[in-house]
């Protein structure tokens, strides 16, 4: 298996997931260790007997051939990808590089080796991890995201990834490269970058520091912990349908000031239990016997700011996914620790 991104937060959460679950396994990570990659993050694997790392961008086309060949690789998981829609606006030419022309780059690759080889890999599969936000916007009272819901990006980040999906299942009905794609809500957990709102929101308070929530925190976002999104690669990839896309969903759909509450209540009773915490981080409100809550700060909105995301998981379901790893209050908790590093 080849894990593009495999150094990022979802990526590395992958690779430690499988591992895990499939010690048999040869896993080779190929992550061009942007500042949202870090070697670091794959350290509990490093000494896995059929792992292997290799810093490199995923546009090398060559590199990618030369990867697939000589570790016989009949697997792609493509997490690598820019996705911070803030950097997106500020600065749309990176996100076209490296989520359209390096998904073309992979596939190219992946058809030249598998397809075009002679004799051609018959069992081959290229998983493409895509984000429920090429659907665009849903409102207050409508229903879910479905794989039927047409594309309709509204940042240049969300552009980016519908162009890449598309190329996915152009390479399948075109060439009969065997792919499938997931499109996932916004995910959360251990290993997220500082930039992300959870991470921000948790460093934020416990540094005592004014906690920014967009226009007036009324844009609601489904969250998924990104274990629960490991589990459904999984079971795509041992149980999904050639050609067919799958929403991966946490059925947890909250507002950005009602997630931000939730932390900030979990931030007190942590803090309350730890005298090592609160030795740490002297200028936590929580320290002095009052609220998180009391650094929210309302800042301009985010142009073009999406109301609502929501997906609706029964295709998903329909290949076994049950409960979720860890409820997700459990898992704002595992997040809050890991960021805390308690």
């Amino acid at each position: 298996m080849l894990v593009t991104g495999g150094a990022g937060f979802i990526g590395c959460n992958f690779v430690r997931y499988w591992c895990e679950r499939y010690p048999q396994d040869k896993i080779v990570v190929l992550d061009a260790l942007t500042y949202a990659g870090d070697r670091d993050h794959l350290q509990a694997v490093w000494q896995h007997p059929g792992f292997q790392f290799v810093e490199g961008d995923i546009q090398d086309n060559q590199l990618v051939v030369e990867l697939l060949e000589k570790y016989n690789l009949n697997t792609i998981v493509h997490f690598a990808a820019e996705t911070h829609v803030d950097r997106s606006i500020a600065n749309p030419d990176i996100f076209i590089q490296s989520n359209v022309l390096g998904t073309h780059s992979l596939l190219k690759a992946a058809r030249q080796v598998w397809l075009e080889s002679k004799p051609g890999l018959q069992v081959h599969h290229f998983h493409h991890v895509s984000t429920d936000e090429v659907y665009g916007s849903l409102g207050l009272v409508d229903p879910p995201f479905t794989e039927e819901t047409p594309y309709a990006p509204n940042s240049p980040y969300s552009a980016s990834k519908a162009a890449s999906d598309h190329l996915v299942r152009a390479y399948h009905h075109t060439y009969g490269l065997n792919v499938t794609t997931s499109n996932c809500s916004n995910n959360f957990g251990p290993y997220q970058h500082a930039e992300k709102l959870i991470p921000t929101v948790i460093l934020c308070a416990a540094q005592g520091e004014a906690i920014p929530i967009y226009g007036r925190g009324s844009n609601i976002r489904d969250w998924l912990y990104v274990e629960d999104h490991c589990l459904g690669i999984e079971l795509i990839l041992d149980r999904g349908k050639v050609g067919e896309t799958y929403n991966i969903g946490g059925s947890n759909e909250h507002s950005n000031l009602e997630l931000v509450y939730m932390i900030c209540d979990l931030m007190d009773k942590i803090f309350a239990g730890s005298a090592g915490l609160r030795e740490r981080y002297p200028h936590c409100p929580s320290v002095r016997g009052r609220s998180c809550k009391e650094l929210i700060t309302f800042v301009q909105d985010r142009p073009g700011h999406d109301l609502r995301y929501g997906i609706d998981g029964a295709k998903l379901q329909k290949l076994g996914a049950g409960a979720g790893v860890i409820g997700f209050m459990e898992g704002l908790v595992v997040t809050i620790k890991y960021v805390l590093q308690l």
